[in-house]
């Protein structure tokens, strides 16, 4: 069987996409898999790291309004229909797997055009504009949330499966992974990240906090600020002369984040759908700031959605002070009843079978061609 997905420009629609080739994989070795991505996106440098076959096509994003970039980007999107014509007469896909992310628009469109069997995945609460208008086209759409059901136009063509994540993710021991981050299991460990890219207001308040508590050894900090973002924020360290003790960390990127999240009492971190499923596999209590600047503001829906199942605390971008911050992250440490709780709440909503599903409505779909 030939498997074609098609997903890019953020972690976010490249990293589940990922995993539902290695679970296809994992089912049948013979399987032949293709990605078709964009040179420019981050797809470009991930899945060819993961040893899948990769395409490229020309597209790019469509302006919110009318304007000189909208010519640019309709003259893109012809380019990359035509050259997604090309790769599936070529390829002959038995079916096409669509992971968001402009680039998935040309391929699952002209997948459909051919009568090859397309399905979906989407990960956020709200969905993006692409998965949204390509609903119509799809023959089955897999979703995280049960909340994204209501903007499809087919319903009866959802699925809920949840989010594919990292296996690694499940994989942890704890015991090791207490030793290998040199962290005290006896002491409340808070881990701190703003995605990938960090986030700047994250960081502002966890300086703020690190400046005026330092002092503080009720727990245990590691604050990741993002590689981009690292050096101002050590040079505001180094020009405050603040001494930052051994129970607070800062990083620029953290290569440990499978067995950080598996011994974290607290994640203090945005609501990027990859996190959030990461956070519920484990069962980790959060609070959330989702940034406020995300498309069609994604992020503050997905967290919503841990803040009403009582999994998360949410504070908005707009909001966020240190002192909020810091307040919450006490009250939290104080209250081990409401930890436990909160754990388990989040367990409630992460599926680690996502993979799975989305492999068995692929099959599902195959069998019907």
């Amino acid at each position: 069987m030939k498997y074609l997905l098609s997903g890019g420009g953020t972690g976010g629609h490249i990293y589940p996409a990922l995993a539902i080739a290695n679970e296809i994989k994992s089912q049948n070795k013979d399987a032949e898999i293709l990605f078709v991505g964009t040179n420019k996106g981050l797809e470009a440098e991930l899945v060819p790291k993961s040893g899948y076959n990769f395409k490229t096509i020309r597209v790019s994003g469509m302006p919110r309004r009318l304007n000189k970039e909208s010519f640019i980007a309709l003259r893109e999107l012809l380019h990359g229909l035509s050259e997604a014509k090309r790769i599936i007469k070529e390829y002959k896909p038995d079916i096409v797997i669509g992971t968001g992310g402009y680039v998935s628009g040309p391929v699952v469109f002209m997948a459909k055009k051919r009568g090859i069997p397309v399905l979906i995945h989407e990960q956020n609460a709200f969905p993006g504009i692409t998965n949204k208008i390509l609903g119509s086209q799809a023959d089955k759409i897999a979703v995280t949330f049960d909340e994204a059901r209501k903007y499809f136009k087919h319903p009866e063509r959802v699925v809920k499966t949840g989010n594919p994540i990292r296996k690694q993710i499940l994989e942890v021991d704890k015991s090791l992974a207490y030793n290998k981050l040199k962290i005290k299991p006896t002491k409340p460990f808070i881990l701190s990240f703003g995605g990938s890219g960090g986030q700047k207001k994250l960081n502002d308040a966890f300086f703020q906090i690190i400046k005026n508590y330092k002092d503080s050894d009720d727990y245990q900090l590691i604050h990741v600020t993002g590689s981009r973002m690292y050096d101002s924020f050590m040079e505001r360290i180094k020009n405050e002369k603040i001494v930052v003790h051994e129970n607070l960390r800062v990083l620029p990127y953290f290569y440990d984040m499978p067995e950080a999240l598996n011994i974290a009492d607290i994640i203090v971190t945005s609501a990027g759908a990859i996190t959030l499923a990461e956070i519920s596999a484990v069962g980790v209590p959060s609070i959330l700031i989702p940034k406020a600047y995300t498309a069609e503001n994604h992020q503050e829906y997905n967290a919503r959605v841990f803040e009403e199942n009582k999994a998360a605390i949410l504070l908005l971008e707009k909001d966020l002070t240190p002192k909020l911050l810091y307040n919450n992250i006490m009250n939290l440490i104080k209250d081990k009843d409401r930890l436990k709780t909160m754990g388990t709440n989040s367990k409630k909503l992460g599926d680690i079978h996502a993979a799975r599903k989305i492999s068995d409505l692929i099959e599902e779909l195959l069998k019907k061609k």
